[in-house]
């Protein structure tokens, strides 16, 4: 396992999904509020020294992981629709 403070960012067909590792605590919450059971734990350590998250891309880019996340450690960019 490696700390690490820079975002990781996974492109998805609706958006990015990035997590800062150095803000995640490793709460869990992201975890258990998914709706589409798409975050799981990782290798990576946050700041305190716990696993920190990770998304597939089965993610939809809700928001909801970014909305209940106490530390504002996962960002969601939706990408812009195409007209």
């Amino acid at each position: 396992m490696s700390l690490e403070f820079k975002g990781r960012t996974l492109e998805l067909d609706k958006g990015f999904w990035t997590l800062f590792p150095g803000l995640c605590k490793g709460c869990g919450l992201c975890v258990e509020k998914c709706p589409v059971d798409c975050i799981d734990w990782s290798d990576v350590l946050g700041v305190y020294g716990t696993p920190s998250v990770k998304a597939d891309n089965r993610c939809i880019a809700c928001g909801v992981c970014q909305n209940v996340c106490p530390d504002c450690a996962i960002r969601i960019d939706k990408k812009k629709n195409k007209n």
